[in-house]
């Protein structure tokens, strides 16, 4: 397991990776929308404001089918950086594990069966509350029912999510729930100003302790779903969080509703954890006595400067991609130089057949 780091609590990563040699994985990817990614500068995950909203179904088709329906090419950059979602393919296929797709408030519906929530998109923190306090009980809710059910399937359950904007919307109810934050962002120079400006402008509307309403007035969807989805699973099995600034976000609601922290891991790209703009293991340290497994996928070693972007501080994590390849090689026994090529065969096929 050389490819792994392990931080927070090492005893229990290093239990885990040992005890899910022989388990079974399930990947959840959770799709959700926040209007807060059309602040021009606020986020690379989309090639224009029009087609951000396309991006959370866009990656869950492409991680069933290999390509999208909704858009005609899969989620990338203005420039041709492809979606995390290649990795977590990658990740996904190469070990035989299953997934599926979970609704949480996404703007537009992917073309695939899908776990539908009901939940309404998050409004744009800068200017308005993102949701009522009513809708943030309603998603810890749904969340709870699916992540039971989910992880009565599988020994761990892995929750991957796609919201262009989330680490905006984490960074302030990270900082709501009283935690010192500093985040990641998809783009190498990390927009810092802009977000801290957004932030702080949603921050001031704050007018009660409450985290339901903390999260309602300064979040996303995502957040409370997903909390509710950990704080049942992790009764029932292993849970892996898989990200980085996002899944930070919701360890820290989740230890406001409560959750089991001994069957509880995030997993994340190295690409986060060495990230000099963010403080990711320190935050998860503080908020939970968890372990925090951090793979290096090799990517800076690829041919193709689309995949080595990732190493050089593009996007650097998303719709699971750390999680999904931590799972993957525990599964398989891979390295990330056998992880790498078969990342690379995907992006053939995909930039030869587009």
């Amino acid at each position: 397991m050389d490819n792994f780091e392990l931080f927070g609590n090492v005893e229990q990563g290093k239990n885990f990776l040992e005890s899910m040699k022989n388990g079974r994985f399930l990947f959840s990817l959770v799709i959700s929308y926040t209007e807060t990614c059309e602040i021009p500068g606020i986020t690379f995950a989309g090639a224009d404001k029009d087609s951000i909203q396309f991006t959370p179904p866009a990656d869950a088709e492409y991680l069933h089918y290999g390509y999208c329906k909704t858009i005609d090419k899969i989620p990338m950059t203005p420039d041709g950086k492809p979606t995390p979602g290649l990795l977590t393919k990658t990740a996904l296929e190469s070990a035989s594990i299953p997934h599926l797709t979970i609704n949480a408030g996404s703007k537009i519906s992917p073309q695939l069966p899908f776990v539908d929530t009901g939940m309404t998109f998050g409004k744009n923190i800068s200017t308005q509350d993102a949701m009522s306090d009513s809708q943030v009980s309603h998603a810890v809710d749904y969340g709870r029912i699916v992540g039971r059910s989910m992880a009565s399937l599988t020994d761990c359950l892995v929750i991957g999510e796609s919201i262009p904007g989330g680490t905006t919307t984490a960074l302030s109810v990270l900082k709501a729930l009283g935690f010192d934050a500093k985040v990641s962002s998809s783009i190498p120079n990390n927009p810092v100003e802009l977000k801290n400006q957004i932030v702080n402008s949603a921050l001031e509307r704050i007018d009660s302790d409450h985290p339901y309403s903390m999260v309602a007035k300064v979040g996303d969807p995502m957040i409370p779903f997903v909390a509710g989805m950990l704080s049942s699973a992790s009764s029932v099995s292993n849970v892996m969080l898989a990200g980085g600034t996002q899944m930070a976000a919701v360890l820290a609601f989740a230890s406001k509703i409560g959750f089991n922290e001994e069957n509880t891991t995030i997993g994340t790209t190295s690409y986060i954890t060495d990230d000099e703009s963010a403080n990711f293991t320190t935050l998860v340290k503080e908020i939970a006595d968890i372990p925090a497994i951090s793979v290096n996928p090799g990517l800076e070693n690829s041919q193709y400067s689309g995949l080595k972007a990732f190493s050089e501080g593009f996007a650097k994590e998303g719709v699971g991609a750390g999680g999904s390849i931590i799972s993957s090689m525990i599964k398989t026994g891979n390295d990330s130089t056998r992880f790498l090529e078969i990342a690379e065969k995907e992006y053939h096929r995909l930039f030869t057949s587009q």
